[in-house]
C-alpha cells in the first residue's frame, strides 16, 4: 500500500509527531508503515540481525545506533532476511551499506547515510525501549509511516 506522510499528516496533524528531517531512503519500497519495534545499539548489529530473523508481522524496526556514522548496522543481507521475514522496512539511525542492492528490494529502508565498514558483533544493545532521536521519540507499539516526503510517528492505525 502506498502511503503519503503529506496526507496523513494533513488528517491527523494534531495526533502525530513529525521525525525531523536528514534521513535518506534506500529501499525499494519508498513507502512503508507498521508498528514499531526498537532496538539501541552502538555499532553493532548483533540484536539488528536477531531481531530481523524472526518474523516481523508488518513491523517496521527502528534502530537508534547513537547517529554514528563509523560502520553500517544493515546492509543487503539483513534487508533480505527483514523483508523475506515479513518486516514492513527498517529505521536507521546510523548507516546502511550495499546500498545498490537494497535499493533494488521490495523493503523499507532509511538511514542516515552509508559507510561500507561493516559494525563489530558483541551482542550489544538493548531492545523494546523506547529510543529518542530526531525530535521523537518512538516507543514499541506505536506506528511510524515513512515516504520520500519524511516520517510520522502516532499511536494508531490510520491505515
Amino acid at each position: 500500500m502506498i502511503i503519503s506522510t503529506a496526507d496523513l499528516y494533513d488528517a491527523h496533524e494534531s495526533e502525530v509527531l513529525v521525525v525531523l528531517p536528514g534521513f535518506v531512503n534506500y529501499g525499494g519500497r519508498r513507502s512503508f508503515h507498521g508498528p514499531i519495534t526498537t532496538i539501541k545499539v552502538h555499532e553493532d548489529n548483533s540484536l539488528v540481525r536477531s531481531a530481523l530473523e524472526k518474523p516481523g508481522n508488518g513491523h517496521v524496526l527502528v534502530v537508534d545506533g547513537g547517529g554514528s556514522l563509523r560502520c553500517a548496522l544493515v546492509g543487503d543481507k539483513l534487508a533480505e532476511l527483514g523483508r523475506d521475514n515479513g518486516w514492513a522496512g527498517v529505521i536507521v539511525h546510523g548507516c546502511i551499506r550495499d546500498s545498490a542492492q537494497i535499493g533494488r528490494m521490495d523493503f523499507g529502508v532509511q538511514a542516515l547515510g552509508t559507510n561500507p565498514r561493516r559494525s563489530v558483533k558483541r551482542g550489544d544493545g538493548q531492545r523494546d525501549i523506547p529510543v529518542t532521536f530526531h525530535g521523537v521519540t518512538f516507543a514499541p507499539g506505536a506506528f511510524i509511516y515513512a515516504d520520500d516526503d519524511g516520517m510520522l510517528v502516532g499511536a494508531a492505525n490510520w491505515l
